[in-house]
């Protein structure tokens, strides 16, 4: 993935529409290439490096749904899928299909940025944390054990536990970050919650969890613990084995 300039590809068959995200998304130093149909994209991905896709699900020469499914079944690249308002089964299949995020138009120019800077995010982070994680198989903290490959959670006596997906990606992301504080835009980025509402509630529902399975009292936590405003902390010491 580039770092210094991200690539942005475009794909849209409204031409002002085009324009007006190049020029606002160059103008905050990143580099678009904008084209109004899917082989003209297809033609960009063959011989250059792209970090994000701007996928309009509208386009003259194939189904963006069908494009979509193609992207995610061929590459990683984070795609933010493009609809009308009145398109909802539309956003809900793209994002079923693998799309990362929607934005419905007409949109906020100032809003796409944030979201493709938070896409972008997004991949670095989970790039890191896979790289620092890829040869570990477990990690220990007070006594208990989170085995990253099946996923399972051992506890200090040895009873054995096997964890929901959500919690298990939060409790990595807090064990592999431990004695740090997390924020909820850092959580969110580790767990692919992308709404913001819906993301306020379900980390507080998984942390809930979280507690009620590693807490000796989880109405006064001592491993994962709230910093009001900033969010959260896991507080032990964590081994990497």
């Amino acid at each position: 993935m580039s770092i210094a300039i991200p690539h942005v590809l475009a794909v849209d068959d409204d031409v002002d529409m085009r324009g007006a995200v190049v020029r606002y998304l160059a103008s905050n130093d990143m580099r678009v290439t904008a084209f109004g149909s899917g082989s003209e994209m297809e033609q960009v991905l063959a011989r250059e490096a792209v970090d994000c896709i701007l996928l309009d699900l509208k386009l003259p020469d194939e189904d963006g749904l069908v494009i979509a499914r193609r992207l995610r079944e061929q590459r990683s690249i984070p795609i933010l899928v493009l609809t009308g308002r009145a398109d909802e089964a539309d956003r809900v299949m793209g994002l079923e299909l693998g799309a990362d995020d929607y934005m419905t138009k007409p949109f906020s120019l100032r809003e796409l940025l944030a979201r493709v800077r938070a896409l972008l995010r997004r991949v670095t982070l989970h790039a890191n944390l896979g790289e620092r994680l890829g040869k570990v198989r477990l990690l220990r903290f007070e006594g208990w054990e989170l085995n990253l490959r099946l996923p399972r959670l051992k506890s200090p006596d040895g009873k054995e536990q096997a964890l929901p997906q959500g919690e298990f990606t939060l409790l990595t992301a807090l064990l592999s970050s431990p004695q740090r504080i997390l924020s909820r835009s850092q959580l969110i980025e580790h767990s692919h919650v992308y709404d913001d509402e819906i993301y306020d509630r379900s980390i507080d529902v998984q942390i809930l969890r979280l507690r009620r399975r590693i807490e000796v009292n989880p109405s006064q936590p001592k491993l994962i613990v709230t910093e009001r405003g900033a969010g959260y902390i896991f507080t032990a010491p964590v081994q990497a084995l």
